[in-house]
């Protein structure tokens, strides 16, 4: 194994034969496979090639949210989903039945199974390296439930293949409940870890699953499962029972499940720690265009926060994926995201076409660590003016030029993660100014479906040594599957649930501020001259709503969004209002500066929720009892 393992995926997704769809089990065919080490690794790496692609425009969970749009011409399939424009007969996203570049999960727990069942059969092993392989294939066996489970609710467990002499009822599984789908996957989980390795960091292995990611990811269903959307909803499924009148969703709240998700999150968090995680900072030399990176603190804070995603195996992504989008594919995520270079002739892989919403715009934080309203020091009332860019403000925006104030006096993460007009980019290897009026480089060109429909641009996912002018100069890297700073935030989300605000939970939260340049939370909200709502941390309900807001944004375009409002029942509040942005077709200050409607979103309640599951495999499998209002 002289490759690295991302090659190997590769092989094993591209050039791997399909037999292992349709062979059933203890054939010729799958005795053949399991005969020695090399070959039985193509298995292993088969089962990892199932995982979503979220580096993908078009494959990604990042879309579907309200934190970006795009034009009509380019909407994906998160898009649409957000826009209501999926059915039963037609579902997007298929995590279930599998669509494009992405296979169905059920095929990817099939893999799995077929691998645990056989490894030992391998003859030039040993027993501890069969025991770790096998332990791999049920983590993610595990995950792949747990990921159908996030998306569809409760769902069957499959957690051994059917023979061939199986009957036509054993094939036609039931869907299990909430409660009976979580304890088999976190029960997968933990048996996983007794066999995993510690912590994998040998480079042909990066991305292998060892128990700090096993333990994350427990972390994580926990937190999932202690949600209000699925402990003890019965506001919106106290009617949605299988044949045997049994509730699919718990209709009692259950308190203890915050305990658990606590106890899981410190466990992931202790041993992260002490595997060698920690929270990233940018250590190499800046590039030579930042005179000024030494003397300034929110410059290295800036670096800080923009290489946290894209430094390839970094000391704080504790899960990547190591089997991403390749170099030379159109349909990269940074390509959409990429703003062009403007002294480049050619700009063939920079789109510029994925913006994020003004909603967005308007979540981050403060300079002073506080919501746009509720800074005292901040004239909210009047964000959406102009403003002329002063000395203090020249690491914000371009001195001397007019922006909105929305843009100025924000904290570092807004930055790093969004570019605007009259704003700066760090990237094609040098410092950029931002031009976004129509008729201007980084706006609409004529009536180009290529451009940045809200007038802000992604900069997070972008990496800075990346070149537009080229598919194969765009530096990939492995996204983030889960990272620390979501462990500090689970930990807290889970404490502030379980009994209140504390110092613990405090603590985990000002973990993440003070690396994203901001101060902590006791002073941001306990300093009267600056808080609207003096002590907000000090319940549990306002606690609950910085927790929120601070994960919003520091997981924010990264596939958390989605998934964390919908938990939090909040998604009818989110998810079904207009989308707007500037007036992005106009050419002067005056009229650009202005808010206008650049899209919908509409979420059906109780239905949207959860995805329909594909009326074919409700006709195939009838015991399947389809998801509300699908």
């Amino acid at each position: 194994m002289k490759k690295k393992f991302i090659i190997i995926l590769l092989a094993g997704l591209f050039s791997c034969d399909n037999y292992l769809d349709i062979v059933p089990d203890q054939t010729q065919q799958v005795d053949l496979l399991f005969e020695r080490k090399e070959v039985a690794y193509t298995a292993l790496a088969t089962c990892y090639a199932y995982l979503p692609k979220n580096d993908g425009v078009y494959t990604s969970f990042m879309t579907m949210s309200d934190e970006i749009t795009t034009p009509i011409s380019k909407e994906t399939d998160g898009v649409r989903i957000m826009k209501g424009q999926q059915s039963a007969s037609n579902p997007k996203f298929g995590l279930w039945s599998g669509w494009s570049d992405q296979g169905s999960l059920w095929e990817g727990i099939r893999h799995c199974n077929i691998l645990i069942e056989n490894i030992h059969n391998v003859v030039d092993m040993t027993e501890e390296e069969m025991n770790s392989w096998a332990a791999e294939a049920k983590f993610l066996k595990a995950y792949y439930h747990f990921l159908l489970f996030t998306y569809y609710g409760p769902i069957p467990i499959v957690d051994e293949n059917l023979p061939i002499s199986a009957s036509d009822n054993e094939v036609r599984v039931k869907r299990s409940t909430v409660d009976q789908s979580v304890d088999y996957i976190v029960q997968t989980i933990d048996d996983a870890i007794l066999d995993l390795p510690v912590r994998e960091l040998s480079s042909n292995d990066l991305g292998r699953i060892d128990q700090v990611i096993a333990k994350s990811i427990k972390s994580r269903v926990l937190l999932y499962a202690a949600s209000p959307l699925f402990n003890g909803n019965s506001e919106m499924y106290s009617g949605f029972i299988n044949e045997d009148g049994e509730h699919y969703f718990n209709q009692t709240y259950d308190q203890t499940k915050w305990d658990l998700a606590k106890d899981a999150s410190l466990d992931a968090i202790n041993a992260a720690l002490e595997n060698g995680v920690g929270l990233y900072e940018f250590s190499s030399t800046p590039p030579n265009y930042e005179d000024e990176y030494e003397e300034s603190e929110f410059l290295r804070t800036l670096y800080d926060l923009k290489y946290t995603i894209v430094d390839k195996w970094n000391s704080e992504l504790i899960w990547g994926n190591s089997n991403p989008v390749r170099d030379n594919d159109w349909w990269q995520m940074q390509a959409a995201c990429m703003m062009k270079n403007p002294s480049a002739s050619s700009v063939e892989a920079a789109w510029q076409w994925i913006a994020p919403t003004l909603r967005i715009a308007e979540l981050f934080y403060t300079e002073n660590g506080l919501p746009i309203d509720q800074d005292l020091t901040y004239d909210f009332q009047n964000r959406f003016n102009t403003a002329t860019v002063g000395a203090s403000q020249n690491y914000q925006a371009q001195y001397g030029t007019t922006t909105a104030k929305l843009n100025l006096n924000r904290e570092p993460r807004f930055y790093s993660s969004l570019g605007f007009d009259r704003g700066y980019n760090r990237t094609w290897g040098n410092l950029w100014q931002l031009r976004m009026k129509k008729g201007e480089i980084h706006g609409r060109i004529a009536n180009s479906d290529d451009y940045l429909i809200t007038g802000y641009a992604l900069k997070k996912l972008v990496h800075p040594d990346s070149e537009g002018d080229g598919y194969n100069k765009i530096v990939t890297y492995a996204w983030p599957m889960i990272r620390l700073s979501e462990l500090y935030l689970n930990y807290a989300e889970a404490i502030n649930e379980s009994a209140g605000p504390n110092q613990e939970a405090y603590d985990a939260l000002n973990a993440v501020r003070e690396r994203a340049g901001i101060s902590n939370v006791e002073d941001a909200w306990g300093n009267a001259s600056i808080s609207a709502t003096l002590n907000k941390h000090t319940t549990q309900d306002g606690f609950r709503e910085i927790i929120r807001q601070e994960r919003l944004i520091e997981l924010s375009f990264e596939g958390n969004r989605y998934n964390d409002i919908r938990r939090w029942k909040q998604a009818e509040q989110y998810f079904n209002s207009p989308v707007f942005g500037w007036s992005v077709d106009e050419t002067s200050v005056g009229g650009y500066y202005n808010i206008t409607q650049v899209g919908t979103r509409s979420f059906n309640s109780p239905r949207d929720y959860f995805h329909p599951i594909s009326i074919n495999e409700i006709t195939i499998n009838p015991n399947l009892t389809q998801n509300l209002g699908w």
